[in-house]
């Protein structure tokens, strides 16, 4: 009875620690396709002639807010 009792901690144990891990994954795995979309959103509005000077300070808005962010750097432009 004790095997099956302390089986059944670990499994619980090794869930919950499974579930910590894949939730900063989950975040950081959402942070790297926002800042691929960035990218690419603001590079695409430049192939269209839209003029925006492609500063640190604007891919970085880009790239973390990702699609919203390219809106902003063309509404500050």
């Amino acid at each position: 009875m004790e095997i099956i009792a302390a089986f059944a901690v670990g499994l619980i144990a090794l869930c919950l620690i499974g579930k910590i891990i894949s939730l900063p994954m989950k975040i950081l795995w959402k942070m790297i396709t926002n800042s691929l979309m960035g990218a690419v959103m603001l590079w695409a509005v430049n192939l269209f002639g839209a003029g925006v000077d492609i500063t640190f300070i604007k891919a970085l808005i880009a790239g973390v807010l990702g699609v919203p962010g390219v809106i902003i750097v063309l509404l500050m432009n």
